[in-house]
């Protein structure tokens, strides 16, 4: 099955390119990304700070089925409601490090819209090692579940 959300990655390069079309107004579709409860919904995660400002920082942490807690942190550089979202995104206590994604919102139409993520790890080796994990089946099977919880509010 094709995933909905798309994922590029060139080889030799630092970066993911992350994109999703959503049959979501542009409005709803940035909520998802800034209320802390949409948040804790579709990502199935718990919002343990989430500060919406530039200069702000957000914390969640999860659970996973063996009952260990992982903890994930950023500062919010820039944000500019139903435009863009520029932050850093780490994962606590692993080997990681702090990677740097910039969102953008896009209306497409009056019930579509497109998110657009660019992110950008300290090393290609750093990015290489996040594709060997699931990543790209573990957003897009989030991006589904944010396109499920928000259509009911439609």
């Amino acid at each position: 099955m094709e995933l909905k959300t798309k994922l590029e990655a060139t080889e030799g390069k630092q970066e993911i390119l992350i994109s999703r079309v959503f049959e979501l107004p542009l409005e709803l579709l940035f909520k998802a990304y800034v209320e802390p409860d949409l948040v804790e919904q579709w990502m199935g995660t718990k919002v343990l700070k989430l500060e919406n400002k530039k200069h702000g920082s957000w914390r969640f942490e999860t659970t996973d089925p063996k009952g260990h807690v992982h903890g994930f942190n950023g500062t919010i550089h820039e944000f500019e409601p139903n435009q863009k979202i520029t932050r850093t995104f780490e994962m606590e206590n692993t080997p990681f490090p702090v990677q740097l994604e910039f969102l953008t919102f896009k209306k497409l139409t009056d019930q579509t819209s497109q998110l657009s993520m660019h992110i950008i790890y300290k090393s290609i080796e750093d990015r290489d090692r996040m594709l060997e994990l699931p990543f790209a089946q573990g957003i897009s099977l989030a991006h589904n579940r944010l396109e499920q919880i928000l259509t009911k509010l439609i």
